[in-house]
């Protein structure tokens, strides 16, 4: 049983919609999002990282900064760019990349949801960044932006869906990476119940797709909040919720997530093709190599790529986790082999997210920072439901999705 109710969302002025909404705070660093909103005062950046109104020496995690941000929205709301709704909606958002087309719900989860494992994890996280994304909830009473959940296809939510998209949109635009954002509101009662009740009945788990972090954030705040009310799971209060956009599993877009590492560990490129050797087929390719299938691993070493193919015997194939690529590659290359153990914290390990391209891994290394790169092919969201089930955790910086949700796009109140 999953608990999904509408809310009363703060909206963008229809008027300023392109000028507002940004990228997640998550896929750019503070130099970069100064850099895009460069003479955009009311873009969102400056809410979800309220670090690029500071000098680069500031403490990115001082009160100043989490303050900022609150402020920063309140602007907003005070300059009737952010408007909130007088009744609770849900809504439905598209969006369309490069032909690819998905259509999700936003609405609001129950924070206990989370803690009873109704909401299903596949990662684990980090408390510093952790802590980062409660602090901005504890300053503002607010979730800037929403969680991406999947859930498993439901005929009747598709049905449902694809009738409000027949009706007049809220917004449609085209932002500058060349991605179709459309919203549509559900504000008729009787739908809004028939949505409550189909996940109710026939949603048994949601997953959490992107936003680990701000998912534990939203739910630990929230709980806080209501121990600090003195509150129960059952009053009704706003802090017992947070807002998220569930997908029907079998409309994301998944894509690679590669790995880049600054060092050998001291072994010659013709030594490491040797050790390669005794647990891959390795064969030389003449052009730039994207893996086409599991179990297929791209190399690109002194300006060559290879395609490595792991031989049989050496993974569990029952084994969720130990089935991944980027586990082979951890347990057969990074650990034995160039001395990466700890994937969260060893600094000769870099992660480049699919949507730069091949070409980006070649032009790390060709320029040096790094000595090697691997491509691997993209994890399945029923890979990642599996793993999720046996209540199992992934390697970090294993899933990559795309589109990614436009920030500032629907905010909720916990007050």
């Amino acid at each position: 049983m999953s608990i999904f109710i509408p809310f009363k969302a703060y909206l963008p002025n229809k008027k300023y919609i392109k000028e507002i909404v940004s990228r997640p705070y998550d896929v750019l660093n503070a130099k970069e999002a100064k850099e895009e909103s460069k003479g955009k005062i009311n873009s969102f950046y400056h809410v979800i990282k309220p670090e690029i109104d500071f000098p680069e020496n500031t403490d990115y995690y001082s009160k100043e900064i989490y303050q900022k941000g609150k402020d920063n929205f309140d602007r907003l709301v005070e300059n009737k760019m952010m408007i909130q709704e007088k009744s609770s909606n849900y809504y439905v958002y598209q969006l369309i990349m490069n032909g690819h087309k998905q259509t999700g719900i936003v609405g609001c989860c129950a924070i206990d949801d989370y803690f009873n494992n109704t909401i299903k994890k596949h990662e684990l996280t980090r408390k510093d960044k952790e802590e980062d994304r409660k602090n901005h909830i504890r300053y503002s009473r607010l979730n800037y932006e929403p969680v991406f959940f999947a859930y498993p296809k439901v005929d009747d939510l598709d049905s449902i869906v694809n009738q409000i998209k027949k009706e007049e949109t809220t917004y449609d635009f085209l932002t500058e990476d060349n991605i179709q954002h459309t919203l549509w509101t559900i504000n008729d009662s009787e739908i809004q119940i028939q949505i409550q009740k189909l996940f109710k009945d026939k949603v048994p788990n949601i997953y959490i797709a992107d936003g680990h972090h701000r998912t534990a954030a939203a739910a630990l705040v929230g709980k806080e909040l209501r121990d600090k009310a003195g509150g129960y799971a059952t009053d009704g209060s706003h802090y017992n919720y947070f807002m998220a956009v569930l997908f029907p599993d079998n409309q994301l877009n998944i894509i690679d997530y590669n790995r880049v590492v600054s060092d050998l560990n001291g072994i010659k490129p013709s030594s490491l093709l040797e050790r390669l050797s005794e647990k891959f087929k390795i064969t030389k390719i003449k052009e730039s190599y994207k893996p086409k299938e599991l179990h297929h691993i791209g190399m690109y070493l002194h300006k060559k790529w290879y395609k490595l193919v792991i031989k049989e015997g050496l993974y569990d194939p029952q084994d969720p986790v130990d089935v991944l690529d980027v586990t082979i590659l951890s347990k057969q290359i990074l650990d034995p082999i160039l001395d990466i153990r700890d994937l969260r914290s060893n600094t000769r390990i870099d992660f480049v997210g699919g949507i730069r391209g091949i070409k980006e891994l070649e032009k790390r290394v060709d320029s040096g920072e790094m000595k090697v790169a691997f491509a691997l092919y993209p994890v399945s969201m029923q890979q990642i439901m599996d793993i999720s089930d046996n209540n199992m955790i992934m390697p970090p910086k294993v899933t990559w999705f795309e589109p990614k949700l436009r920030s500032g796009l629907t905010v909720y109140s916990l007050s």
